[in-house]
């Protein structure tokens, strides 16, 4: 699917079927339950999202503290803020992701599934990564990706033009 058709998608077609499912569950259970579901699954939510935020906060200090990168924790902040972030807008399908994205077991399910199409993304080529080094985008200035700090793609160790991989090369 292309960027623009999952675009279209998020903010298109999700709210519309958002709406669709509030005005039958409206119609099923009647209007002030209905409201007062959104209420609680938004303020819930927040509640939710603010202890968990907490706790992976907490987690993120003390990798830092014990000298690790905290790369789960990152993971896992990314996920409750964008699943806070779901349960604030109204919605049932919204606020399933949101709670997915904020309760751990189904967090670490979703991370795995996503961390797995980004790798496999990436060994196909269809996903590329550059990075913004010193010299510019790339890493290396105006050549871009895929040449390294003398213009020769591939001269650096960790680089790979065919995926468009740019790893920095350790300081020596």
């Amino acid at each position: 699917m292309s960027f623009l058709g999952r675009m279209a998608l998020l903010f298109v077609v999700v709210p519309v079927l958002e709406l669709v499912l509030l005005i039958q569950l409206g119609q099923v259970v009647g209007l002030w339950p209905t409201v007062a579901l959104v209420l609680l699954t938004g303020v819930g939510g927040a509640v939710l999202a603010r202890l968990e935020g907490m706790r992976v906060l907490f987690q993120f200090q003390r990798e830092l503290a014990a000298g690790r990168i905290p790369g789960q924790a990152l993971l896992d902040g990314i996920s409750v803020l964008v699943g806070g972030a779901f349960l604030l807008t109204p919605g049932v399908l919204t606020d399933l992701a949101g709670f997915a994205l904020i309760l751990p077991l189904s967090r670490r399910w979703i991370q795995r599934r996503v961390r797995r199409r980004l790798e496999r993304g990436i060994a196909e080529g269809t996903i590329r990564v550059a990075t913004m080094g010193p010299g510019g985008f790339g890493g290396w200035g105006a050549g871009g990706a895929s040449d390294g700090p003398r213009g020769d793609a591939g001269a650096v160790r960790g680089l790979d033009p065919s995926k468009g991989i740019v790893i920095e090369p350790e300081d020596s």
